[in-house]
């Protein structure tokens, strides 16, 4: 067994993974990341493992792993992912270019909008054949709502809510609208540019946003470690071959 671990800019996610299939998942919002890390371990040492990472992890860190595992592999901005082997451009960051992988395994001969919400929202295309196309990077909702309250004197800290109006009759209705009717006519505007392509939502905002939209949208939630096992796996193959 392999264990695929991404660390994010708001939760590490865990799976352990045989070939192309995802076991139990884990998730974890805390300091103690290597702490966590180590107790997934303790019953078994996986054969590879893939440590993908929004920071640069510590060189204490790297030597910590690499005595839990027999191959350790580091994607973060010190060890970026080389998207060339696959087809993409280098300037992706690694969960982009693993959930474009994904998308293109998982939907194979469909061109795809890509949607990750998450602490940014990200916006990628695909066509048939899996090339990249190109996306956008723009604010996550969460984002908004801080950055809202950081750089105004007089709007307060709001989160996401359960429902929103048409148009707000308060202060804080108003602010709840603006950002999530904001979101949805962006998304939409980038769904309409292509719109015979198979939509994907990911992230941590995905189940949220995909209930306001008009599209027929598929939710994958894993769809970063799915794209992680299968870069796992091209490493596996390398290794026996």
């Amino acid at each position: 067994m392999n264990l695929i671990v991404e660390i994010g800019n708001t939760a590490l996610k865990a799976a352990w993974v045989e070939e192309m299939t995802l076991g139990k998942t884990f998730r974890y919002q805390g300091e103690r990341k290597m702490e966590f890390i180590t107790g997934l371990i303790e019953k078994e040492k996986p054969g590879v493992m893939v440590i993908a990472s929004v920071y640069e992890l510590s060189a204490q860190d790297q030597h910590l792993l690499e005595t839990l595992c027999h191959q350790l592999v580091i994607l973060d901005p010190a060890h970026p992912l080389t998207a060339s082997r696959y087809g993409f451009p280098a300037y992706l960051s690694y969960d982009r270019a693993a959930a474009l992988l994904a998308a293109s395994h998982l939907f194979r001969g469909k061109a795809c909008t890509v949607v990750d919400l998450g602490t940014t929202l990200t916006i990628d295309y695909l066509d048939a054949e899996g090339r990249y196309e190109g996306g956008n990077i723009s604010l996550g909702c969460r984002t908004r709502f801080k950055a809202l309250n950081r750089y105004s004197r007089s709007l307060p800290l709001l989160d996401t809510p359960a429902e929103i109006l048409p148009l707000g009759d308060s202060l804080q209705s108003s602010i709840e609208s603006g950002i999530i009717s904001g979101i949805i006519f962006e998304i939409q505007s980038y769904i309409d540019r292509k719109p015979d392509n198979v939509v994907i939502f990911t992230g941590g905002d995905a189940i949220y946003f995909v209930k306001k939209m008009k599209n027929s949208i598929f939710v994958v939630c894993n769809l970063v470690l799915i794209g992680l096992a299968l870069i796992t796996d091209g490493y596996v193959r390398e290794k026996d071959s």
